[in-house]
């Protein structure tokens, strides 16, 4: 019975022995108690500070932070979504393994359920799930912190898998299995990747639907389909109030649609077009599939590369000071998309052996995504997608979009593999088959090498428009031969990256080649095969995500304690965490203010790091911010005394309404004080009302802010004409949560107050003396009232409705879910007894 067991779950047990030996070993800094430096890890938790300290200290959701921004949901920030039970689902799955390490085991066990799913042997599954995990851009993202992309990834291919088994009969495990992984890859958090797998998802139905019509089998497709579609529903439903929520929010952020009319001939009805595709892989760049540098490695200076040699002696310190590794038409990258030297070959070799028609769908999904991924560099389809394709212009940085060739390639290539490995003598006789495959692959590695000029440029278009000028100058034969030996250089990189790809090509040819002949036994072939690439993708993975030293210390890798405290208050900081008040806003000039979520570690930030901003807020950067913070520098590089930048700053109207109290100039100085914040809320004379946001916007630079309050005609209803200025009225900040505020207002009459807060209406309530009460928008970005006389406590609580319903739809969704997966287990349990019984 044991040895039918071990013989049964044998290669199972290996690949998982296998997956957690490589990821362990990769990544052994982690047994070490280490954790990954990581700029967007270290972003999060400045942005996330405020929600992490609520929760520490109530045990409660925020839902709100007042540290970016000048205030934001905190949907897209850091929300604990307790009710939503998927959560202990992840943690069984990943076996509850440390960060990166949890994810890279996911890559490997989910292309491999795919593999079996698609009833690929599982020596084979093993390999391919090898080359899928050790994909360099899924290593490169981990380094760089994005989490919850490097988490959707790993369910991509579980989800395909689930849709797979069910479209192939298998209708409960199918649903339940598409379900679960659905739920869990939208459990992640990152809609983009979801949305390109829905892309995928896409391609393979209409692949169904030409199957179904050619074999008239619409029963199976209906049933199918309707399963299908009650699996997503419920996988959805499990994640009802983030799924809810963001859908609100992003009505109300840059993805929405513009609020100012001055941007509606740039902008549809999501992100402006070049912002979409600022980061759009190059066309000669999708070689990197085959050779990793064909464009160079990650964005960096080229240092003390050993191609360094090929450089004119003269020009040596100056090109590997100056010159960069990267020459692509990206902006910046970390790395290239390497896919694998071998799985391309067999990608190849698939196309000719495999019989199965699901080869054309991946075939057609690998180009489309190509396609796509080159952006700006390939407009007409990208044009089209903007345009009609709903959802499409949510997303930036379209290079991303190629995950779906990560993911589509492997599969036709170890569908290949497969064949090969099961079916050898039927494969031998297509031997040409193989010889093409082969010679067409390495043919063009070796066309590359030896002719690298005719078909790559080794400058990029930013370079050329450089040095195109610096060559009207005096020095332009200097500059001349400085780009000739750059150029020199990088064709040494790109030429020795080729030959380690043939290297690879020929050694994997030549294994399959000799299973072909008969000369080398199966389990020695896969072993063998299964090494290489692993050498050759491990070797690549290395160049991006490493545990190189500096003498003791790990360059990517820090201590716990370190990446619990990811910055160190500056004198500046210090300075203004004295100040005990909650009522006040910091402006850091020493930052990227709208990049960087430094100073949301400590203080209430006029600026912040997020790719999701409020549109209005993102209004008021552009048209108000910005030049603002554009006066004041000018005001300090001139040299301008104290006295004078004060004067300065009382013209600096958004700032003050803002609450801009500190302004951090130098770390190690004291910040400035600015005389001319309004405060946490004022009151104000009169209101003006105006018809449109641009004339909302443009009222914040005609009229003085203090006394006036700026009001969309909109709100009309919700003001009260009827109030007097009293000079002896007041209004002070009594109590402040991230989420709830009190304030102390007393006033002999009537009045409009105006607070310092970001107006959401899909949250915030507020209330006078307990009962709720009408407010407004005002200055374009900010809440105001219609106060009654009297002393009166007013209160603003955010109090979403999503939250209250959506949490209790979330965990009845995912009970039900694994409560069908028990009943499922308990099923096939039962079924197997009785089978047992009756033989």
């Amino acid at each position: 019975m044991s040895n039918n067991f071990f013989k049964q779950f044998s290669p199972y047990i290996l690949a998982l022995t296998v997956f957690l030996t490589i990821t362990f070993v990769y990544f052994y800094p982690v047994l070490e108690g280490k954790k990954l430096k990581q700029h967007d890890i270290k972003m999060f938790k400045g942005m996330s500070k405020e929600i992490a300290d609520f929760r520490a200290s109530t045990g409660e959701e925020a839902l709100w932070t007042n540290s970016m921004f000048g205030g934001m949901p905190a949907w897209q920030i850091s929300v604990r979504y307790r009710a939503n039970l998927m959560r202990y689902v992840d943690k069984v799955i990943t076996l509850g393994l440390p960060y990166p390490t949890n994810y890279v085991f996911l890559y490997f066990l989910g292309f491999f359920v795919l593999m079996l799913v698609m009833r690929i042997n599982p020596w084979v599954s093993l390999a391919g799930a090898i080359a899928f995990a050790l994909s360099s851009y899924f290593f490169i993202i981990l380094g760089a912190g994005h989490t919850s992309k490097a988490h959707a990834i790993g369910y991509m291919a579980p989800v395909m898998a689930g849709i797979i088994l069910t479209f192939n009969g298998k209708y409960l495990w199918g649903g339940l299995l598409t379900a679960i992984a659905l739920a869990l890859e939208i459990y992640s958090g990152h809609l983009q990747i979801t949305y390109y797998l829905l892309i995928l998802v896409v391609v393979y139905g209409v692949f169904q639907v030409v199957e179904m019509l050619q074999s008239k089998n619409y029963l199976h497709f209906g049933k199918a389909s309707g399963i299908l579609i009650a699996a997503a529903l419920l996988a959805v439903l499990t994640h009802s109030t983030n799924l809810w929520a963001t859908y609100d929010y992003g009505k109300d952020t840059m993805r929405g649609k513009p609020e100012l009319t001055k941007e509606l001939k740039v902008k549809s009805s999501g992100l402006d077009k070049d912002y979409i595709t600022a980061w759009s892989y190059g066309v000669a760049e999708t070689w990197s599939f085959l050779i990793p540098n064909v464009k160079g490695g990650a964005s960096g200076l080229l240092g003390n590369r050993p191609e360094l040699k090929n450089a004119d002696p003269g020009y040596r310190k100056a090109i590997a000071q100056q010159g960069s590794a990267y020459w692509g038409e990206q902006p910046g990258t970390s790395g290239p998309v390497y896919v694998g030297v071998i799985v391309m070959f067999l990608f190849i070799l698939g196309l000719f052996i495999v019989n199965n028609k699901l080869k054309w769908a991946l075939l057609a999904a690998t180009i489309l995504s190509i396609m796509l991924g080159w952006g700006k560099n390939f407009m007409p389809l990208t044009d089209f997608f903007i345009d009609y394709v709903p959802g499409y212009a949510k997303f930036r940085a379209v290079s991303m979009i190629l995950v779906i060739a990560e993911l589509t390639i492997p599969i036709l290539a170890f569908m290949g593999l497969h064949k090969i490995f099961t079916e050898t003598e039927e494969v031998k006789k297509k031997i040409k088959a193989f010889y093409i495959s082969l010679a067409a692959t390495a043919g063009i590695i070796i066309l590359f090498y030896l002719m690298p000029t005719a078909f790559f440029n080794f400058t990029n278009s930013y370079e050329d428009s450089q040095f195109s000028q610096m060559l009207q100058g005096e020095n332009a034969v200097q500059i001349s031969a400085f780009i000739s030996s750059l150029e020199d250089v990088r064709i040494a990189i790109f030429k020795n990256d080729a030959l380690r790809s043939l290297s690879f090509l020929l050694a994997g040819g030549l294994l399959i080649y000799l299973l072909l002949m008969n000369k080398i036994g199966k389990t020695l072939f896969i072993s063998v095969l299964s090494l290489l690439i692993l050498v050759d993708m491990f070797g690549v993975d290395k160049r991006y995500l490493n545990n190189e030293k500096k003498g003791a210390k790990f360059e990517m890798w820090e201590s716990k304690r370190l990446a619990k405290t990811p910055f160190a208050p500056s004198k500046a900081d210090n300075i203004i965490l004295q100040d005990r008040s909650e009522d006040y806003r910091v402006l850091d000039l020493t930052k990227s203010t709208f990049n960087d979520a430094s100073t949301s570690y400590f203080h209430k930030s006029i600026g912040g790091y997020h790719g999701a901003k409020l549109q209005r807020y993102q209004d008021l950067i552009e048209n108000n911010i910005s030049p603002e913070i554009s006066n004041l520098f000018k005001g300090l590089k001139s040299g301008t005394g104290f006295s004078e930048i004060n004067n300065l700053l009382k013209n600096q109207q958004v700032l003050g309404m803002l609450n801009t109290k500190y302004i951090i100039y130098s770390p190690d100085a004291s910040p400035l004080i600015n005389p001319a914040a309004f405060g946490n809320a004022w009151i104000v004379r009169n209101h003006k009302f105006v018809e449109s946001p641009d004339a909302e916007i443009a009222g914040l630079k005609d009229n003085d802010l203090r006394t006036t309050a700026i009001i969309d005609k909109k709100f009309e209803d919700n003001v009260s004409t009827d109030y007097s200025f009293d000079s002896t009225a007041s209004i002070t900040l009594k109590s402040y949560k991230p989420n709830n505020l009190v304030y102390s207002f007393s006033s002999t009459k009537n009045q409009m107050v105006v607070f310092s807060e970001i107006y959401y209406d899909k949250g915030w309530n507020a209330y006078i003396d307990g009962e709720e009460s009408p407010y407004f928008r005002a200055d374009y970005v900010l809440r105001a009232m219609s106060v009654p006389a009297g002393k009166h406590e007013i209160e603003f609580r955010f109090e979403p409705l999503v939250w209250a319903v959506g949490e209790r739809i979330s965990f009845a969704s995912s009970l039900i879910l694994i409560l069908l997966l028990l009943f499922a287990f308990y099923r096939e349990v039962r079924t197997c007894r009785h089978k047992r019984l009756s033989s």
